[in-house]
């Protein structure tokens, strides 16, 4: 299946203050979510972001949530992000078919949420480089069970450029510099 722009929104799992300095590799998966939302932008997909009891883990880290500054966060308690009803409810009112994944922590929140994105009839897209956990173990065998619950595993820069579809565009000169 191609992935293109026409029925398909970005969603950013909790991506959080007091849990991300304990993310493996969480300084690449910066810059790596910072292209994702960048580049999705740029093509005009639109975005939603969750943040999981903001009380404890406090709110979205300052470089991505400068990116996010004209969309509302999803407070949400439960781990995946479709128990939360005001989640659920905006996903069904926009529509999508495709949902761009990046978040934390691969094997909490973004595999139940993708696990029931999946039973509901949401086709998830995980954004390897933009995923990870705790022990990168955690993340290796939740990516491989999200695939066999029939996720597409994906990176930032291969799925920009297959949204993207062309070059010789100004889009595709905003991605490229995105990238490089």
């Amino acid at each position: 299946m191609r992935i293109t722009i026409n029925d398909t929104l970005g969603l950013v799992i909790d991506m959080q203050e007091r849990l991300y300095p304990h993310i493996h590799n969480h300084e690449q998966l910066t810059k790596n979510t910072e292209i994702l939302i960048r580049g999705l932008k740029a093509l005009d997909i639109e975005i939603l972001a969750t943040e999981q009891y903001t009380k404890g883990l406090g709110f979205t880290i300052a470089p991505l949530k400068s990116l996010l500054n004209d969309i509302t966060f999803i407070e949400k308690q439960a781990f995946s992000c479709c128990d939360e009803p005001r989640f659920f409810e905006t996903l069904n009112f926009i529509g999508p078919r495709n949902v761009i994944i990046a978040g934390i922590e691969t094997h909490v929140c973004v595999m139940q949420t993708v696990i029931d994105l999946i039973e509901t009839g949401f086709k998830p897209i995980v954004v390897e480089d933009c995923v990870s956990s705790r022990k990168p173990n955690d993340k290796q065998i939740a990516l491989q069970r999200m695939q066999q619950e029939g996720a597409i595993i994906t990176t930032v820069e291969s799925l920009l450029f297959e949204l993207l579809r062309h070059s010789g565009t100004e889009t595709f000169k905003e991605i490229s510099k995105l990238i490089k």
